[in-house]
């Protein structure tokens, strides 16, 4: 096929790089290099003739991503299958046929483009092979072939088993395009490949052919470019250059000493380079990652595909420049969520948000643009996390970015007379819990027999019941009581003692704490399992194995102590299955479907604690923070107006040991409730799935709720939506949510602006009081856990499902998290210390290292 029969419709028949150049040669003013490709169809038939190829696949597909060895001999022997195929005469003659059309004896580029390269959601950029001045009939057969082969470097297969590509159904076109021999060439991102920012495009540039550049061998000028204005320059010292051989194919070369320091390209050139990429932008709707050359004076472009690491923006209907807040780092849950999740989250909560990347943020522009709202959130924002009070303070210190609005406006902070002060009584707090139990008893019990439209309509209903309990402003009353009287606390006695982050003691074993209770209760769980040697070792299988799904808990009853065991762990469920990580996203797996996920805590457990160590755990932090009391009390009397400082101090303190607890319990309510709407839906899928309207029962968590309304009412569904669906989720997994994100796609991560810390350690957020040198143990999935006593949990975030694994770890470190948030309120309930907000810290530190965490200055050090 030429360029010119090819456009986005052809990706399976040409792969992404030839769609690509397709559409390129459409764009009115983009001059590309003229070419054909040799289509899929072709590397399928050729394939089909090698039947010794269909038998290597199969060991090839069973491989682990990791077995290098393996993957390098298997792949090895496929590519010398491929490239030592007979091609068949028709295909000779029809490349021969396209090759006399455009110069038989010119100068050719032979490059591979596989049907899952280059697309908006994976670029396999650099995993196949291009070749450079190739001349001649035979010669480009022979790289047609070994383009194929390239399908199976080892990086190839290695990149398709880690993102879960089926090696049978990736196809191989290949691109036969005219060479032309530039002055200069290099790359072009339309968005700039670090900040993200939308607005500034990169230009990288060097003398001779950009594979020099594209390969890292050597480093070119680098240009920034914003409206039409070079905004920084760095020219590079360019010793070497990549030229065409005579022979063919490519060679190094000198460049000459006064050319060196030389720019390869003007302002002017690389003003109208960007230009020329921006109308490839917008032709394709997205930043794109161009390859160009430079003839003369003109442009030539021989490559664009999108830029796949970038964070999508939110979209927004007007020109007004906004910035949006993460919600997911306050929730403690950065991972995507499914459509699903998003939309009954989004129900649930009364601010509106904005949907990008599987992710929800908030717009909090309207807010900073006022004087007062912009004191509230920075003062908020920089007690619970510092980071994104840091990056908002970045884009106001710009001074251009809002426009400032009056007090009073939109976007003023939240006004009226704050809430008189609550009494402590601790009824209040047995008050609101018993509601919502029997709020939930209520939902538990009516929504049985129901099916259909009604079943959903019934759920949005409750969902507005369910943000009545949340939100109820007794229960607000209650939560801020006991922030306030903690920050008090911390604020008071550092000034009158000296005594940093004293309340993180005075809250240890407070009532009415159900994370913190979970946590304990699964020692108990230990505690009955402990005694029968045949039920620890069946569990052990249960973990070695990875089990899924709750039928190993039947398979107990026939052990020794199995009976007792399964009621135990029967039993926790009841009361806490339906948690899970990431639990604010309803269609998350919780512990009552897959039940072996706490099987390695309660097996660590066994193994790091004695028979009542969970009452034992209670009383001692009980007996801690009684001592901590007393001591503080008796060092204010020894001060000037003494008794009085002991007294406001003694009321705060019964203040927030009578309320801190609660903290934790509306999310437990709220979480309760999404488990009985997913047993709810799930059946209502199940009834879809035998009708024939959905092909399994999953495919709900692709619709929004709304979506969903209506396929019940309509029994049906667009199937298409919902793998398109599905794709965009697995590319959204691989990307990193930012804190602070602006309409003009610029990620602002923000930094802790203290020097407290010694040279070389790890600045995060002090959450936790005290210091604890251990083993790191990087945790990434509660499932694989393994930690002994002593150790040191490091992992991305924790939210209240990790808390059985805070029962044996000694410290805390965590990258995202804030003062308020779940794994802070538990750490400081144990008494572990705690380091939240740690940039890349499950990077940074490596699963064995000694660490030590400093959890009341706010830093870890990585030791010998």
């Amino acid at each position: 096929m030429g360029f010119e029969q090819i456009d986005s419709t052809n990706v399976a028949e040409v792969g992404g790089k030839g769609m690509h150049l397709g559409e390129l040669s459409r764009i009115d003013g983009i001059r590309v290099p003229d070419g054909f490709c040799v289509t899929t169809d072709a590397f399928q038939r050729v394939v089909a003739e090698a039947p010794s190829l269909d038998a290597q696949l199969d060991p090839l597909s069973r491989v682990k991503p990791d077995d290098r060895a393996a993957i390098r001999t298997l792949s090895a022997d496929i590519r010398r299958v491929i490239e030592g195929v007979a091609l068949p005469d028709d295909l000779v003659a029809a490349i021969g046929e396209s090759l006399a059309r455009l110069g038989e004896q010119a100068s050719y580029a032979v490059r591979s483009s596989a049907t899952a390269e280059d697309l908006p959601t994976a670029s396999f950029a650099g995993q196949q092979d291009s070749y450079l001045n190739i001349v001649g009939p035979e010669a480009i057969l022979r790289h047609v072939r070994r383009c194929w082969a390239s399908l199976f470097t080892e990086r190839a297969v290695t990149y398709r088993c880690r993102n879960g590509f089926d090696h049978r159904k990736v196809r191989m076109a290949v691109v036969v395009q005219r060479m032309v021999f530039p002055d200069a060439a290099g790359i072009l991102f339309t968005a700039d490949p670090v900040t993200s920012n939308r607005k500034i495009a990169t230009v990288e540039a060097g003398w001779g052919l950009g594979e020099a550049l594209v390969s890292g061998l050597v480093a070119g000028d680098v240009y920034t470019v914003r409206d039409d204005r070079v905004v920084t320059a760095s020219v590079a010292t360019k010793p070497r250059f990549l030229r065409a051989s005579p022979e063919g194919g490519t060679q190094d070369a000198p460049i000459e000493p006064q050319r060196q320091t030389q720019p390869a390209l003007t302002d002017a050139q690389v003003v109208r380079l960007v230009r020329l990429g921006r109308r490839i932008e917008a032709h394709f709707g997205r930043p794109q990652d161009i390859e160009w050359c430079l003839v003369g004076d003109d442009f030539h472009i021989v490559q664009s595909r999108p830029i796949t690491t970038l964070f999508p923006v939110p979209e927004a209907d007007d020109q007004e420049n906004h910035v949006y807040v993460s919600v997911g780092h306050q929730q403690m849950m950065t991972d995507a969520m499914k459509p699903l999740g998003l939309s009954v989250w989004q129900l649930t909560t009364p601010r509106p948000m904005h949907e990008a990347g599987g992710r929800l943020f908030v717009d909090v522009a309207p807010v900073l643009g006022t004087p007062a709202g912009r004191a509230y959130l920075l003062g908020t924002l920089g007690k619970s996390d510092p980071l994104i009070r840091d990056a908002l303070q970045t884009v106001l210190d710009r001074g251009d970015f809002l426009r400032s609005l009056p007090d009073g406006g939109s976007g003023a902070a939240p006004a009226g007379d704050p809430p008189a002060p609550i009494e402590t009584d601790p009824a209040v707090v047995t008050q609101l819990i018993r509601h919502s139990e029997a709020s939930v008893a209520t939902l538990q019990r009516e929504i049985r027999t129901l099916s259909g439209p009604a079943l959903l309509d019934f759920i949005l209903a409750d969902i507005a019941e369910l943000k009545r309990i949340l939100f109820s402003p007794q229960s607000h009353q209650v939560i801020m009581a006991g922030m306030e009287a903690t920050w008090w606390l911390n604020d008071h006695l550092e000034t009158w003692l000296g005594e940093k982050n004293a309340a993180d003691a005075l809250t240890q074993s407070v009532p009415h704490n159900v994370t913190s209770e979970m946590g304990l209760a699964l020692l108990d769980v230990a505690d009955t399992i402990r005694p029968h040697a045949d039920v620890v070792a069946f569990l052990q299988r249960v973990a070695d194995e990875g089990r899924e799904g709750d039928d190993f808990l039947d398979e107990l009853a026939g052990l020794a102590g199995g009976r007792e065991a399964r009621d135990a762990i029967r039993g926790y469920l009841d009361e806490y299955g339906m948690r899970c990580a990431g639990e604010i996203d309803i269609t998350r797996t919780r512990w009552s479907e897959h039940p072996a996920t706490l099987v390695p805590a309660i097996l660590g457990n066994i193994k790091n604690f004695e028979p009542g160590a969970g009452k034992r755990r209670f009383d001692q932090g009980l007996q801690e923070s009684r001592r901590k009391e007393q001591e503080l009390l008796t060092r204010l009397r020894a001060l000037p107006h003494g008794e009085q400082k002991a007294e406001e101090t003694k009321r705060m303190i019964d203040r927030v040991r009578t309320f801190a607890g609660y903290r934790e319990y509306p999310k437990y309510g709220m979480v309760s409730r999404y488990f009985v709407y997913k047993q709810a839906l799930l059946r209502e899928a199940d009834r879809l799935v035998r009708s024939g309207t959905l092909r399994e029962r999953e495919d709900i968590f692709f619709l929004r709720f709304q979506e969903l309304q209506e396929v019940v009412r309509a029994n049906d569904v667009d199937a298409e939506l919902i793998l398109e669906r599905r794709e965009a989720f697995r590319s959204y997994e691989t990307l990193t949510p930012p804190r602070v994100l602006t309409s003009d796609g610029e990620a602002i991560t923000g930094r802790y602006r203290r020097d407290d810390a010694p040279p070389g350690a790890l600045a995060g957020l002090p959450v936790s009081a005290g210091t604890v040198e251990g083993r790191a143990r990087v945790v990434m999935d509660m499932a694989q856990a393994d930690l002994e006593a002593g150790d040191i949990l490091v992992t991305a975030y924790t939210d209240p499902s990790w808390t059985p694994l805070f029962v044996a770890a000694a410290g805390l470190v965590t990258e995202v998290g804030g003062l308020m948030t779940h794994g802070a309120v538990i750490a400081r309930e144990y008494g572990l210390p705690a380091v939240v907000g740690v940039e890349q810290a499950t990077r940074l530190i490596r699963d064995g290292q000694r660490i030590r965490v400093h959890g009341t200055d706010g830093y870890v050090e990585i030791l010998a």
